[in-house]
């Protein structure tokens, strides 16, 4: 499924299993880890052996072909029944990214029309996803490089290129699409504490492509900006509410704030499968904790003061009016609220032409 400028491969399905590039140990390390349960997937997910949104979506996806293989092959007669304990355990790993529900509905619906060894049947809809996620991500890489519409560099926040996604990436996607035409001079990209996403994983999947970044630390992002070196902050999102608000990684809403005081531009890049219709805003988007030992410690060594506690939210939400242009593989929604975002959904926008 690699393309130009796509070097990156982060899941894979072979030999009857499913297969995962390690990202907590990138980028000193690159390790496969095949999964043949859908404990182990449901597992690897929580852990961040996987990450982003739509990769979260198509690996659980794939965790369904393991669940059904295991519990047609345990009693054919009731495999229905038993692997609703499987879907339950894989939406348990990671609240926030509304990719991963959407991706789990969509196994169901497939599901309900199968009879016999239901096996071939999801993993031909697993692959589908997978396929589609990696079209959505050019399509939606071509409508943000249009956007940009001339030289500029641009500063990213976390990781939202090959390794989040089924391949290409989103807001790496618009990346690695404006680089093509020789729109990017630099790529400016955050450090992202406390997994360190943006040193770890995104400054080595550009170079990957031979994409020059210049990797800063997450409290230099102001004085970079001051500097008007940035012309765009392009991230992704893990949900979108109805409204536009958008949760990502936590970080973004302070680029947004700052974009808008220096005069910036703001982009959030994602697919449709990450709106989340039910939602009216982004204060009923749940936040996921992680442990404060992820912000005490660092690469296993604690580093604060003894005693000291930490609070560790993995996301923040975005205000819709921070936003310049939401990007889908539909289309783009420039200044996003309720209708446009509607209208993006139902199928009513050009996706041919920003939709203004």
């Amino acid at each position: 499924m690699n393309d130009f400028l796509n070097s990156v491969t982060a899941i894979e399905w072979r030999d009857g299993a499913l297969r995962l590039l390690d990202q907590r140990v990138l980028p000193l390390e690159r390790n496969w880890l095949r999964f043949d349960e859908v404990e182990e997937v449901a597992r690897a997910i929580a852990d961040m052996v996987v990450r982003g949104a739509p990769a979260i979506g198509v690996t659980a996806a794939y965790g369904v072909v393991l669940a059904a293989r295991s519990r047609y092959r345990d009693n054919p007669e009731n495999w229905r029944h038993s692997i609703e304990k499987d879907f339950e355990l894989l939406a348990r790993s990671r609240p926030t990214a509304v990719n991963l529900f959407w991706a789990l509905e969509e196994m169901k619906i497939h599901m309900a029309t199968m009879t016999g060894d239901p096996e071939a049947g999801l993993l031909a809809a697993a692959q589908r996803i997978h396929r589609q996620d990696v079209d959505a991500n050019q399509r939606m890489g071509e409508f943000g490089a249009q956007l940009l519409g001339e030289p500029t560099s641009v500063l990213t926040h976390c990781n939202a290129g090959a390794l989040a996604t089924g391949g290409f990436g989103t807001a790496l996607g618009v990346v690695r699409a404006a680089y093509r035409r020789g729109w990017i001079r630099r790529v400016y990209a955050d450090e992202t504490r406390p997994w360190l996403q943006g040193s770890r994983l995104t400054a080595w999947e550009l170079l990957e492509d031979g994409i020059p970044v210049t990797l800063i630390a997450d409290g230099a992002a102001a004085h970079l900006l001051y500097q008007g070196e940035v012309g765009w902050i392009i991230v992704g999102a893990d949900r979108i509410a109805a409204n536009g608000d958008t949760a990502n990684k936590i970080g973004t809403y302070s680029l947004a704030v700052l974009a808008r005081h220096h005069g910036l531009k703001m982009m959030v890049v994602a697919p449709t499968s990450t709106i989340d219709m039910t939602l009216g805003d982004g204060r009923r988007i749940p936040i996921e904790q992680r442990s404060e030992d992820e912000v005490l410690n660092c690469a296993g060594r604690r580093v604060a003061a003894a005693g000291a506690e930490a609070w560790n939210p993995v996301f923040d939400v975005t205000p819709a009016h921070l936003i310049d242009a939401i990007v889908t593989e539909k289309g783009v929604v420039r200044t996003p609220d309720v209708n446009k975002i509607k209208a993006l959904m139902n199928g009513s926008a050009n996706v041919t032409a920003p939709v203004s």
